[in-house]
């Protein structure tokens, strides 16, 4: 068993701290974490227990802290090695919530069976920090308040044990007592279940669906809204995207699904067709780009025998295999010219006429298409027909990228990792803060499709199981500068991670110091939107000498 002055050590805790200073980001371990003034702490409880009372910000704090101790069980396990003992990995819990500036707290008259994941303890803690502020702001009184403190304990030991064990402070300063001291058993073992509960994430699932209930028995209309289905996405460019989708459900306008490459055009395709009164008939998809343009013509309107070499058999085209239901054309903009023609008939009268055959077909489809070109210039290369764009563009849905939906990018993951998980039979335990936190900045050129790659391969590569980082990721693509904390506390020097790696994967033929200066001349000022000032601070140069570089790379 470790020492204690040996166990921050052991388990690197300081070299675990590091400052992204410019990202405005602190990390511990793979976790974000931010500096909060103790004094603001103490104000925020204030105005919480004064507008909403004590058993509210009581609940409220108890559930922060839980959650802020299960981070830190989840980090306890990332610096678990081969040989470390149960106990000492334990009770880095303690260690990392002195770290943190919130209490020296130890561990005693512990009863723990790790097999069946049972604890009895205790915990004494001195010169807490939240005890500290409350007892600034209100005084000594009668209650134990040490709320956020409890919690930790608490969502710290349910972390490590999996399984819910639950603290409660039995002596507190802020009652009078000499230290505080939290009490720990499985959450059965508590006569109080009502405590208990304020534990449990059911209970807001509880009061959610008894304010649901209380709704439906409001006097008015309801509005009801569809279900987003397999469709995700919280931000508000996804919302007035399906809302517009939502809107067309119904109704048997075409639809013209606009977006880049990646988006999902398929898919909300798809949704479009399942919502809509033509869920029972067939969807039927199909890539315009993928089809030679000498077949594409046989694949959507059918062929009849010997029309042409090789047709040795009639066969239908995708309309009327689409019939009373959904037909849709992806990547629109590569029909050829004489498909266009046909295209815009069938639109009009509802007739297809199969390639080598006289007789007329009527078929019921409603048409979806979508595009990841703008049609407009197509029409102006006189590529496009303008009539078809008019009756296609009658409804058009934007799908807007990625790189416009970050905060839709937490719930795309989550979804992803449950669906590769069953796949790869791997047990994957979350993704870090600092691997989201890369997610929700990255660029994604490639949009949904390149974030579903890059979370498949991480899965992939990930071990039995674990939680999925930067490791697994592999999608860095810029200089990171970071500060560590050195043992007397203290901030070390800039570090930097390089593109070391990429530049040894280049050939000899590219490495031509000229063309790199240039290139990233150019990417500098198209960053700073040509403000020659703002891409000399990109560049770490003065204007000047900025400006000069500039000047001779426009006379090359």
């Amino acid at each position: 068993m470790l020492g204690k002055k040996r166990l921050i050590d052991h388990f690197n805790l300081r070299s675990s701290l590091r400052f992204d200073i410019d990202k405005s980001r602190i990390w511990l371990g793979q976790n974000r974490m931010f500096l909060f003034h103790a004094a603001a702490f103490g104000e925020l409880r204030r105005n919480i227990i004064e507008n909403s009372g004590m058993e509210y910000a009581k609940a409220l704090f108890l559930r922060m802290g839980f959650v802020c101790g299960r981070q830190d069980a989840s980090l306890a396990y990332q610096m678990l090695e081969e040989g470390d003992e149960n106990f000492d990995v334990f009770h880095l819990g303690p260690e990392l919530h002195a770290f943190e500036g919130i209490t020296k707290s130890k561990v005693v008259d512990a009863e723990i069976d790790w097999q069946e994941g049972i604890f009895y303890g205790r915990a004494l803690c001195h010169e807490s920090m939240e005890a500290e502020q409350h007892t600034r702001v209100f005084g000594i009184g009668d209650e134990a308040v040490c709320w956020a403190m409890t919690g930790y304990a608490s969502g710290y030991t349910t972390g490590f044990f999996k399984r819910l064990i639950v603290f409660k402070e039995t002596e507190c300063v802020c009652k009078g007592d000499d230290i505080c001291v939290l009490e720990g058993r499985p959450a059965e073992a508590w006569d109080d279940q009502d405590y208990v509960d304020l534990f449990r994430s059911e209970r807001v699932t509880k009061d959610l669906a008894d304010l649901e209930i209380e709704l439906k028995k409001l006097r008015g209309q309801r509005v009801q809204v569809p279900a987003q289905g397999n469709l995700v996405g919280e931000s508000q460019g996804f919302k007035n995207c399906f809302d517009m989708l939502s809107r067309a459900a119904k109704a048997p306008i075409s639809v013209l699904i606009l977006g880049e490459t990646g988006v999902g055009k398929e898919m909300f395709a798809r949704w479009l067709h399942d919502n809509s009164d033509r869920a029972k008939g067939p969807f039927v998809p199909i890539n315009c780009g993928a089809i030679p343009s000498d077949l594409i013509e046989a694949e959507l309107f059918g062929v009849n025998r010997g029309a042409y070499t090789g047709a040795q058999e009639s066969r239908p085209g995708k309309f009327e295999r689409a019939d009373g239901g959904t037909l849709f054309l992806d990547e629109l903009g590569e029909l050829s010219q004489a498909a266009q023609v046909k295209l815009l008939r069938v639109l009009q009268t509802g007739e297809v006429e199969r390639l080598g055959d006289s007789r007329i077909r009527k078929v019921n489809v409603r048409l979806v298409a979508a595009t990841n070109v703008e049609l407009s210039n197509l029409i102006t290369a006189g590529q496009f027909r303008s009539d078809l764009y008019y009756r296609l563009s009658a409804y058009p849905v934007e799908i807007p990228p990625l790189r416009e939906r970050a905060s839709d990018i937490k719930l795309l993951v989550q979804a992803m990792v449950d669906k590769y998980t069953p796949l790869y039979n791997k047990k994957v335990k979350g993704v870090s803060d600092e691997a989201m936190a890369e997610l929700e900045h990255y660029a994604w050129p490639g949009n949904v499709r390149q974030l579903e790659n890059v979370i498949e391969r991480a899965i992939l590569l990930l071990p039995e199981s674990g939680i999925i980082s930067l490791e697994q990721l592999k999608i860095q693509n810029d200089t990171k500068e970071v500060a560590s904390v050195t043992n007397d506390g203290a901030l070390s020097e800039y570090r930097a991670e390089s593109f070391q790696s990429m530049y040894e994967q280049l050939p000899d033929s590219e490495l031509s110091l000229k063309r790199h200066e240039e290139c990233l001349l150019e990417l500098a000022m198209k960053r700073s939107g040509g403000n020659i000032a703002e891409a000399a601070r990109l560049l770490g140069v003065t204007r000047r000498q900025a400006a000069y570089k500039i000047s001779k790379l426009q006379q090359a």
